[in-house]
This record gives C-alpha cells, sequence and structure tokens, in this order.
C-alpha cells in the first residue's frame, strides 16, 4: 500500500473511531491479494546498493509506468536543483551586463527537462507492474547503478569530445561566427554533461571535474567582442531602422560598424504611403530586406525580410507607427532569427 494511502486510511479510521489494528488488518489483507512488496517498499525487493527504484501508479499501465519514470526521475530532484542554483549565482557574478550569459539558467533548465523524459533517462527500465484489479496499475521503474554508470560515464565522454573538436580552432578561425556559434554549441553540450554528472552522483559514482557551459559562454562573449559587423542601410532618412537593427545585433553580443569589416548587415528599407477608398486613416507601408554577409566567402549567411502597414488620421503619425512597428519587428523576429542562426549546428 502506498504510504500516501496508509496516511489517508489511518485518517478515516481515527475519524470513525476505528482502532489502529484495524488498519493493519486492512494492510494485511491486501498483501493476501497479491500485491507485490515493492508496491509499499520498493527497497525491500530491489537492493538500494545495486538499484535505484521508484513506483509510480494509474488508472492504466502507461499512465502507470510513466508515474515510475517520473519519480525516479525525481530522485535526482535536489542535485539537479542545487546545480541550477550554483551556475545561476555563477551567471549573475560574471555576466556584468555582457550579452549572452543570461540564457544560462534557462539552458541548463532545457537539459534537465530533456533528462527526465522517458527516452533520455537512460539505464531506467520498468521492472515489474501490478494490477490491483480494481481501479489502479502499479509500475516500479528500476536504473541498476552499475550499468547507469558505465552508460553516462561513456556518454560524457563522447560529449567531451564533441566539446573538443567544437573549440579546438585556431585564433583566425576562432574570431568568427563559425567560431562564435561553436562555442555556444560546447556551452549547450557540457550543460548536458553537468547533468549527467548529478546522476552519477546521486548513484554514487565517481566523478572526474567537468566543464561549465558559462565558461564557453563567457569566451563566446569574448569572440563576439571581436567581430564588428558593419551595417548599411538604405532609404532609412531618419536612421531608425540601422539603430534597430544595431540594437538587435548589440543584444547578441557583437559590436556593430567599423571599417572593413569582414561581416555586413546589407539592409534596404521602403516606405510608401498607401490609399485606401472609403478610409480615413492615412496608411503608411514599410518593406525591409536585409542580408547579413560573409564578404570573404562572398556568402550571405542570414536572409530577413519583413513588411507592414499602419494607418492613422494623421499621415505623419502613421508613418511614425510604421517606422515603430518595423523597429519591433527587427527586434523580435530578426533577433530571434539571428540567435537561431548562431545556435545552429
Amino acid at each position: 500500500m502506498r504510504s500516501s494511502s496508509v496516511k489517508r486510511t489511518v485518517r478515516q479510521c481515527v475519524a470513525s473511531g476505528l482502532a489502529l489494528a484495524a488498519v493493519l488488518t486492512a494492510c494485511q489483507s491486501r498483501v493476501s491479494q497479491g500485491e507485490p512488496a515493492w508496491v509499499l517498499a520498493p527497497d525491500s525487493v530491489y537492493n538500494p546498493n545495486q538499484y535505484l527504484a521508484a513506483v509510480g501508479y494509474g488508472r492504466d499501465r502507461a499512465s502507470a509506468e510513466k508515474g515510475a519514470i517520473a519519480a525516479l526521475t525525481g530522485l535526482f530532484g535536489q542535485s539537479v536543483e542545487a546545480e541550477i542554483n550554483l551556475e545561476t549565482q555563477a551567471s549573475e557574478k560574471t555576466v556584468n551586463n555582457r550579452p549572452g550569459l543570461s540564457s544560462e539558467s534557462t539552458a541548463l533548465s532545457t537539459a534537465i527537462k530533456t533528462t527526465a523524459e522517458l527516452d533520455s533517462l537512460v539505464g531506467a527500465e520498468i521492472a515489474n507492474v501490478w494490477y490491483d484489479r480494481k481501479t489502479t496499475y502499479y509500475a516500479v521503474a528500476v536504473m541498476e547503478k552499475a550499468k547507469a554508470t558505465v552508460l553516462y560515464t561513456q556518454k560524457i565522454r563522447e560529449n567531451q569530445r564533441l566539446i573538443d573538436g567544437l573549440t579546438n580552432l585556431s585564433g583566425d578561425k576562432k574570431n568568427t561566427l563559425d567560431g562564435y556559434s561553436r562555442y555556444q554549441r560546447a556551452a549547450a553540450i557540457a550543460d548536458e554533461n553537468r547533468i549527467y554528472g548529478n546522476i552519477l552522483t546521486v548513484i554514487g559514482s565517481p566523478v572526474s571535474a567537468l566543464s561549465k557551459g558559462n565558461d564557453y559562454r563567457l569566451e563566446a562573449v569574448n569572440i563576439a567582442q571581436n567581430i564588428p559587423i558593419g551595417v548599411i542601410v538604405t532609404g532609412d532618412r531618419e536612421n531608425r531602422i540601422t539603430g534597430a537593427f544595431s540594437s538587435a545585433l548589440s543584444q547578441a553580443g557583437f559590436r556593430s560598424g567599423g571599417n572593413n569589416s569582414r561581416y555586413v548587415l546589407e539592409v534596404t528599407v521602403s516606405l510608401s504611403s498607401v490609399e485606401y477608398p472609403n478610409q480615413a486613416n492615412k496608411f503608411f507601408r514599410y518593406e525591409i530586406s536585409a542580408n547579413l554577409m560573409d564578404t570573404a566567402e562572398d556568402t550571405v549567411l542570414l536572409p530577413f525580410s519583413s513588411n507592414g502597414r499602419e494607418g492613422h488620421p494623421d499621415s505623419s503619425e502613421a508613418k511614425n507607427r510604421a517606422v515603430a512597428a518595423a523597429e519591433k519587428k527587427i527586434a523580435s523576429v530578426f533577433g530571434q532569427a539571428l540567435g537561431e542562426y548562431l545556435s545552429s549546428p
């Protein structure tokens, strides 16, 4: 019987004036009906020196199995939570208003959620299922410690090889957008390794010192500071679009401007009046076309385009609103597209 069920039964018995002996009789009755010992105490069946074990339950077998895996994953919760706190504190101490590091806790949380999925909790399996012939299925998930040690140690080693391959760059290749992307990917893999290390710690296996994702993110920030990106905008009479693109680059950690930059953002802006019959409002339409260029390779790294229209009874205000809408699109849509490009394999 689950501990929560025992407590509930005790409360019900006490409320109805039944003696504790009646509760014990009820428990014995369930055991006599064939309830496995692991339902109440998984450690009594699965030696804790060899296994981690947890029980889940539900109205069907699938729910019970999923609950068991979730319960098993929960055994790593305190260690994972401690890791989040440590990484978040490290991020706060290191950032100092430098872009690119504030995503540390988010990336780590993503890695934790990934670990919590059934397919990602390597070494876990459903060892047994029991149905009480009434309403509830019970399942026990186990992880064999020796097997898990081998599996997660191997995953850490493979990930470290990937990190080494990504970051083994000469100076001229390192200070490029490709180098920046490589260090960001290395950071994500390092986060994953820290989670695997936590699992090994919980099961009592030795873990060698692991690199931190924050270290690679900091180096990515340093790389970005050495990569000025020129911004050339045609048709921007008030320099508002230029400022919006420059701000988006700054948010990603890059400097805009510079002479003879290898990377150039070439932008064309069109702002035109649009008339609609029987409309009191005046409308202006904006159209933006941009290409992030690698002049050394003569290639387009990231194309971007956006358009829209805004209206207002006053023509000047309609125009102002159209430019403001374009600025918002650049901040959100272009900023997101740039981030996805920089983090892509």
